[in-house]
């Protein structure tokens, strides 16, 4: 069930950014009613982190956009290709070369972000800083894949260092990639300093439906 006063604090601060962001809601454990009852809010773009949950509710999603979000095994990307409108979870060139191949199958340009572990932790997937432009220059070369930006998710309380750096880096991938629009940093507990440190693009969940109901089917 939505938390309306929160959804309307958070709609209320991005209407006072100082730049448009674009709002992907974080639906894990989340049914098909719930997230549908997003669009009277607005919000019509949602992410998931499995595959398993994305297809167990596909067919009751009534979203204009489903986003990929989550750690992606290249075995599992047959799955979602037809199904999603972007991956924001692309961190190595073995799955930029799966989606490459399976959104060949199908004729489809797949809009993709490139996640960067800025924070270096080795719980967390995401390429390091070093690798970003050379995978980069890799899927740029892909006919079925299209550069979007950067996301990442940064470590809890992290430093203003860190968004600053996220921006920093973005702002290179678009000065090279001119398809680059997005930079999607922030979620529930972050999302005012990642805006205020640039990012156009958050994934609240939490905030928007309550804590993660884990069991739920």
């Amino acid at each position: 069930m939505l938390i309306d006063e929160n959804v309307k604090n958070l709609l209320g601060f991005l209407r006072r950014a100082d730049h448009p962001v674009k709002i992907v809601a974080a639906t894990k454990t989340r049914s098909a009613d719930e997230i549908n009852a997003l669009a009277a809010y607005g919000i019509t773009a949602m992410g998931e982190n499995r595959v398993q949950e994305l297809l167990s509710k596909y067919d009751g999603l009534k979203m204009d956009e489903i986003h990929f979000i989550g750690a992606l095994q290249t075995n599992k990307v047959k799955y979602i290709v037809d199904k999603v409108c972007m991956i924001q979870s692309v961190d190595r060139y073995e799955l930029a070369a799966e989606i490459e191949k399976r959104c060949g199958a199908i004729n489809k340009v797949m809009d993709v972000l490139v996640e960067v572990n800025v924070g270096g932790e080795e719980s967390k997937s995401g390429c390091d800083e070093d690798g970003l432009f050379p995978l980069l220059e890799k899927i740029s070369v892909m006919p079925h894949l299209r550069i979007k930006g950067l996301m990442s998710v940064l470590p809890i309380n992290a430093s203003d260092g860190l968004y600053v750096k996220m921006k920093t880096l973005f702002d290179s991938v678009r000065g090279k990639y001119p398809t680059a629009e997005y930079l999607s940093v922030g979620m529930s507990g972050d999302y005012e300093k990642a805006v205020a440190h640039g990012a156009n693009m958050i994934r609240p969940g939490s905030l928007l439906f309550g804590e993660r109901i884990y069991g739920h089917k």
